[in-house]
């Protein structure tokens, strides 16, 4: 029997930590960002769909799409936002199952599904399980200030996008507190692999 957990977080809250060090253990980490970059590379249905949509100038010399010229785009309206989210996030979801599913088929006892808007976009469903790696607001905004050089103003901008990590917390099957240091967060991941039953890494 797999076990599949939703892990999630908020920016800064250390999620890609705690990812890191289940990879280094040798499970499956299924990360919705690099599935979503690989979802509109060029050739796939959604990367024909958005080149029809919003035109050829969002396209770099190479013809991948730039970033940055559609990020302009969808920040500045969001019905283009909900568009772009319309084509992506369908196919992120359908090549996510597909892994998901190709690792159960192989037996694996723990598979990740590392998706940052998991409550937001309603994905629990996917798993069996959701973790929540939590940090208190202090320091999620010390972090995120040091991490991306942001003032003040703009960290707590870029936190208020987001569900706040105490709404998260009610939502969450099980917390990982990271204010802490790395060893106590890495105790807190063996001790809820335990209580998972997982011993083994495949």
């Amino acid at each position: 029997m797999s076990l599949v957990i939703g892990l999630t977080g908020g920016i800064a809250s250390g999620k890609s930590t705690v990812s890191s060090m289940l990879k280094q253990m040798g499970f499956t980490v299924i990360d919705a960002d690099i599935e979503a970059r690989l979802a509109v590379e060029k050739g796939t249905e959604a990367y024909e769909e958005i080149v029809r949509h919003f035109g050829e100038d969002i396209l770099n010399e190479t013809e991948e799409i730039d970033r940055a010229k559609l990020g302009s785009i969808i920040f500045q309206e969001e019905e283009q936002r909900l568009k772009l989210n319309s084509i992506v996030h369908p196919a992120v979801r359908q090549q996510m199952l597909q892994k998901k599913e190709a690792a159960i088929q192989k037996g694996e006892s723990l598979i990740i599904l590392d998706i940052p808007l998991l409550f937001e976009s309603k994905l629990e469903y996917l798993a069996d399980q959701t973790l929540l790696i939590y940090v208190d607001e202090q320091t999620q905004l010390a972090r995120l200030m040091a991490r991306n050089k942001l003032t003040e103003d703009e960290a707590i901008a870029r936190i208020r996008s987001q569900l706040p990590l105490a709404d998260k917390k009610k939502l969450a099957d099980d917390i990982i507190y990271n204010n802490g240091t790395i060893e106590e967060t890495q105790h807190q991941l063996l001790s809820l692999l335990k209580k998972w039953g997982i011993t083994n890494r495949h």
